[in-house]
């Protein structure tokens, strides 16, 4: 067990979340005697799952989970495979004893653990104690690929091991990251030549902070219309460049390329280019996924190799005029947000305005993500923008924010309520972080309303939050009045009314 996280550590893991169980109380207790890696705890392995994802985002540092016994390793599965899409190095390590000629006994805390999650974390078999001619696998270029990773360690009934201290373990640096693949001179070619006159969009996707300089340089060289994702961290660097109803417009008008750089972006209209086969689509992405039915063509690699091995990058300009109609919505935008103050896109714009110096910013689900995008513009500076909704949809939104959040003395989080009540056991993961002050805002509308609000504030009960509410501007002048230490949870609620007026208006 000792060698497993010695490997581990060549790896660059240095953080283990560990949930409980018969089977791995003996692995944990050697974790304990390990003080150059740092372990968290659990009851529940789904939010283990995504708080590792978290931490995973934040360090850049492949992060390992401990599952508990038999099926309670399933709940690992969604954030297994939001990492998969993501491509973050999640280590998933479960334990399962094994007695010869026994088989599948049907007993839920003996539930196989072989080939769990398929294709999403492949498999490999550890078994204990070790065979004469063993070797261990090797993490280091495994975690290099940046692709989540199941160590299924099988023991006998009589294997035991005596913890040491293991305190000369030296924890790496995560491994460099592959060269990219693919071709770059079609590209080449439509920015050098056809561009200019065709017409060309640039869409960014979700880019980690070592991503996004290369990406703004690659847009304010070309000088092209943008359609920029909030976990992009760039919107409020792209000035008059970032569409305003971007989504609409390209859909409308579609431009003749479309070059995207960083993860699968949320935009309407990168569903929409499946139905425009006249629409040449390339992607400069780290996780090596389209994200569209159709042909296109994908360089894979860190943005900033492909941007530099791109050489020559001249003006393309805007040949087809989205500027100017960006420019109309922009203006029709905020005489709407004037004119309904208290719509659910005016409340989350208030919303960003009093978060601004915020170190986190998680957007909670999709639908956050989307009202986000549409309802706030290039004003206030928030550089890390996180989100989950990658695969995993509405899971897992809490863990992943506070996993996010450890380093952070100001952090933020904007979701709905049955997202943040689904991850309710997020919460025990609090006591265990540094100190900090930590805000979620709680967009709640709908039928069901009154009954959330019970729910919300016996969940603000529970984990300790303060908890507030906001019906207007106003209202999120709470937050500046916030100790440093301290969680809040603020629930939104937006009028109804006003919301449909607006989204009818626009």
């Amino acid at each position: 067990m000792e060698q497993i996280i010695t490997n581990a550590a060549k790896a660059g893991v240095a953080e283990w979340v560990c949930c409980p169980g018969t089977h791995n109380r003996s692995f944990i207790t050697t974790l304990e005697h390990c003080p150059s890696v740092h372990r968290w705890r659990s009851s529940d392995e789904c939010a283990a799952g995504f708080f590792a994802l978290g931490r995973i985002q934040a360090t850049a540092r492949p992060v390992a989970v401990v599952a508990g016994d038999g099926a309670n390793a399933a709940s690992l599965l969604p954030a297994v495979v939001e990492a998969y899409y993501e491509r973050r190095p999640l280590i998933v390590m479960t334990l399962e004893s094994e007695q010869p000629g026994s088989g599948d006994c049907g007993e839920y805390a003996r539930a196989a653990q072989e080939n769990l999650f398929s294709a999403f974390a492949p498999g490999i078999r550890i078994e204990l104690p070790r065979r004469e001619g063993w070797r261990d696998p090797d993490l280091v270029s495994l975690c290099a690929e940046e692709l989540p990773i199941h160590l299924h360690l099988t023991y006998t009934e009589d294997f035991a091991t005596s913890p040491r201290n293991m305190g000369a373990i030296h924890v790496a640096a995560p491994p460099p990251r592959p060269r990219f693949r693919g071709d770059l001179s079609e590209l080449s070619k439509v920015l050098r030549f056809h561009a200019t006159e065709e017409g060309l969009a640039l869409v960014l996707g979700g880019l980690d902070p070592d991503e996004q300089e290369s990406a703004l340089w690659l847009a304010r060289t070309t000088r092209v219309p943008v359609l920029a994702d909030a976990t992009s961290g760039l919107r409020e660097k792209l000035d008059s460049q970032l569409l305003c109803n971007g989504s609409d417009l390209l859909i409308d008008n579609p431009p003749r390329y479309v070059l995207r750089i960083g993860a699968v972006p949320s935009f309407p209209f990168w569903k929409a280019l499946e139905e425009m086969p006249q629409t040449d689509v390339f992607s400069i992405t780290r996780t090596g996924f389209s994200g569209l039915k159709r042909p296109s063509c994908i360089i894979e690699g860190e943005p900033e190799q492909i941007v530099k091995a791109l050489d020559d990058v001249i003006r393309v300009g805007d040949p087809c005029n989205y500027f100017s109609a960006s420019r109309k919505s922009a203006g029709q935008w905020e005489e709407l947000l004037l004119a309904y103050p208290e719509s659910s896109a005016a409340l989350v714009q208030a919303f960003a305005q009093h978060v601004c110096l915020a170190e986190v910013l998680l957007l909670g689900n999709p639908g956050m993500l989307e009202l986000w995008n549409n309802a706030t513009h290039m004003r206030h500076p928030l550089l890390y923008v996180r989100s989950v909704s990658q695969a995993g949809g509405e899971n897992g939104v809490l863990s992943a924010f506070l996993g996010n959040a450890v380093d952070a003395s100001f952090a933020c989080a904007l979701t709905d309520a049955p997202t943040l009540l689904r991850d309710a056991t997020g919460a025990t993961f609090l006591p265990q972080l540094p100190p900090g002050k930590r805000v979620i805002g709680v967009v709640n509308s709908g039928e069901t309303t009154d009954s959330m609000s019970d729910d919300l504030q016996q969940f603000a009960r529970l984990c300790g939050a303060e908890y507030y509410t906001v019906r207007s501007e106003a209202d999120f002048e709470v937050i500046e009045s916030l100790e440093e230490d301290s969680f809040a949870l603020l629930e939104i609620l937006p009028d109804t009314e006003q919301t449909l007026m607006l989204r009818e208006a626009f």
